[in-house]
């Protein structure tokens, strides 16, 4: 006789895998907009702050970040999915698409200042998508996008800075 029990825990443990990778997925995929629009020579020829990061730091950086970022999403879906849990996940993509914005705003278009709004907004989506993950019952999610937003309010003070010394 077979054991529907066990079917359903196989099928349901398939699911939640399958769901972490896909959200992980759907993080790195705002990193698409860094290999269409590149640095280039025109960031490289920029006058810069002594304490800007060197190049190499970002990939690694950006690599751990957006793990963080899927595991995060994951978890809030995992609980409950979108039935329940559609406020909190819709600002993760709110947060995310404002992610992919920045880089061809400002490495695309060359437009720091453009960059620096969409970042400002991004910062503040990502505390609010911090602030409605613990809100949903789930603080770890929110203590994920930590380092996330560390990083990114850096690199907001740093597009600020580049915006006034290269107007």
């Amino acid at each position: 006789m077979p054991n529907h029990n066990a079917d359903r825990i196989r099928r349901n443990r398939l699911a939640l895998v399958a769901g972490l990778v896909a959200w992980i997925a759907l993080s790195y995929s705002a990193a698409v907009t860094g290999a269409a629009f590149p640095p280039g020579t025109w960031y490289a020829e920029l006058e810069k702050p002594a304490w800007n990061p060197p190049g190499w730091i970002f990939g690694p950086v950006w690599t751990l970040l957006y793990f963080l970022m899927g595991l995060a999403a994951w978890i809030v879906w995992a609980r409950r999915g979108w039935s329940v849990r559609g406020l909190p996940l819709a600002w993760f993509l709110v947060q995310l698409a404002l992610n992919a914005l920045w880089t061809p705003l400002f490495f695309g278009l060359r437009n720091p200042g453009a960059a620096l709004v969409c970042i400002i907004l991004l910062v503040a989506a990502i505390a609010w998508t911090m602030r409605t993950f613990s809100r949903s019952g789930e603080p770890i999610a929110a203590v994920l996008l930590a380092p996330y937003l560390a990083w990114t309010s850096f690199a907001t003070f740093l597009n600020l800075t580049l915006w006034r010394m290269n107007p």
